[in-house]
């Protein structure tokens, strides 16, 4: 492929089309499945399977910490995660507006690639479509994963006396974003990262894992108080038992931002029985991204399907979901 720049002509189907996917894709993602060239992939499988899909629509593309690409896998992945599964086989979608920069296509699939090799999945179809624009690109995914037959991870599990749990700083993604957009110098990257190492050190730890929750779009409250309704419980959680990072709680003193409902992609919410919460500290601490993973409150039964939040000087606040629209095209 001698073009720099995506044209129509990229999705014509015709030999432009081969050319890319050939330059592109194939040389990023050759695995034996996606060799086959069919129209669909056929793979091996049984049991209990968990399936997700997922559109991406980020920007800026590019932006400190990771891209659409990388991105695109650690959100598909780390929902299959979340319900206890092991991610296995991914699709990706591309539209591509006309006037994109190959050189930003490449490194976005490069991304997509490596990232998918990290969280230890095969990427075995997909699709390009090239639509009139201003040069910017989506990615639609799909990722199927298997679950042990012993394994129910829900919200419904959720019992009084559980422990909350989190795997690290919160906020990350959002600030990166927003300071790149704003065109603010901070030191601030985003979090995006496959969590499958750390939920399978979990899984094989032989703890009781109730519920896990990525924390993404609306923030760590809008997890909690989606949680505490699913399991009608109520959630306490204390102020300063939320790990946020010095140089993003400096942004959003400065930007007049709540670290509570502010987007991550690559952190979990984890609840299970308090007399495990050490040891699943101790779990996550020694996984990758899992540095800064603490305990930041309970569950209770005093007011089913509330969220509360203890301040740092005694005082109490119900917290409800994000209802604004926060930071669009976040992911």
């Amino acid at each position: 492929m001698t073009q720099d720049k995506i044209t129509m002509l990229h999705g014509s189907g015709g030999q432009a089309t081969g050319d890319l996917i050939k330059s592109v894709f194939a040389e990023a993602f050759s695995n034996e499945v996606l060799g086959q060239m069919e129209d669909s992939a056929v793979i091996p499988g049984s049991g209990t399977i968990a399936m997700t899909t997922d559109s991406f629509v980020v920007t800026p593309l590019m932006f400190p910490g990771g891209d659409i690409g990388r991105l695109a896998v650690c959100g598909t992945v780390n929902d299959l995660l979340m319900r206890g599964a092991k991610p296995m086989y991914l699709t990706c979608g591309f539209i591509l507006e006309e006037g994109l920069e190959v050189s930003v296509l490449k490194q976005a699939v490069k991304s997509m690639a490596e990232t998918a090799r990290e969280a230890g999945v095969l990427i075995v179809a997909g699709d390009t479509k090239v639509i009139e624009g201003n040069g910017g690109m989506y990615i639609n995914t799909a990722g199927v994963g298997f679950i042990e037959n012993n394994v129910d991870i829900s919200s419904a599990k959720i019992r009084p006396g559980d422990a909350i749990l989190v795997s690290g700083t919160m906020g990350d993604h959002h600030a990166a974003l927003l300071g790149e957009r704003m065109e603010i110098e901070t030191e601030i990257k985003s979090d995006n990262a496959p969590l499958t190492e750390m939920v399978a050190a979990l899984l094989a730890s032989g703890l009781e894992l109730h519920a896990m929750r990525d924390v993404t779009r609306g923030g760590l409250a809008t997890v909690l108080k989606e949680m505490a309704e699913s399991s009608q419980t109520t959630f306490v959680v204390q102020d300063e038992a939320i790990p946020v990072t010095p140089q993003v709680r400096d942004f959003c003193g400065l930007l007049g931002l709540d670290p509570y409902y502010m987007g991550n992609e690559g952190k979990l919410v984890l609840i299970l029985p308090e007399d495990e919460a050490e040891q699943a500290i101790e779990i996550l601490k020694k996984s990758r991204y899992g540095d800064n993973a603490a305990k930041i409150g309970i569950v209770c039964d005093d007011t089913p399907g509330e969220l509360i939040a203890e301040t740092a000087i005694g005082g109490q606040r119900r917290m409800d979901v994000l209802q604004d629209e926060g930071l669009p095209r976040i992911c």
